[in-house]
């Protein structure tokens, strides 16, 4: 008799719960729609309306005896450990983030984010990465608090954008 239960179903189950977790919690949410038709529970229905599907996809094929397959790509070593520093420093980043956005504003700290994302995991050019994470931090502000309506921290830039 096979077993039943496999680490790709925890997965499968996973996925599936924090999509009725998001789904859930977006119901919560309750704002006017933007100038574009599309409010603040959009985007996060879209998601978890999206991981429903693939939660329940996943859930299927796994009891069914779908398996994942093995690591195959040329670039990756399956047998190598982890890489602990860079799990420490993205960690961290997103810790930093996550404390510091409130007074730092979604501009500055979605910058220093995403700045601090790539030279964690690599980046060559750190002059690009930079100009790269300030153009991404001002549009993903401009587009949820301008085109969707939702409220982000302005931190010392308020009222500058």
């Amino acid at each position: 008799m096979a077993r039943w239960w496999r680490p790709e179903l925890g997965l499968a189950i996973v996925v599936l719960g924090l999509g009725v977790f998001v789904v859930i919690g977006t119901l919560d949410v309750s704002a006017a729609a933007s100038q574009l038709g599309l409010g603040p529970r959009f985007f996060p229905m879209l998601v978890g309306g999206a991981m429903l599907i693939v939660g329940l996809c996943y859930v299927v094929d796994v009891v069914r005896g779908g398996h994942g397959d093995p690591e195959q790509s040329e670039d990756v070593d399956a047998d190598a450990p982890a890489d602990w520093r860079s799990i420490g420093l993205v960690s961290g980043i997103f810790l930093a983030f996550a404390a510091l956005l409130n007074m730092l504003g979604w501009i500055i700290g979605a910058s220093l984010l995403f700045f601090g994302l790539s030279v964690a995991l690599g980046a060559e050019r750190k002059g690009r990465a930079a100009l790269v994470a300030v153009v991404v931090g001002v549009a993903t502000y401009l587009l949820f608090v301008k085109g969707l309506g939702v409220s982000l921290p302005g931190g010392p830039l308020e009222g500058v954008i």
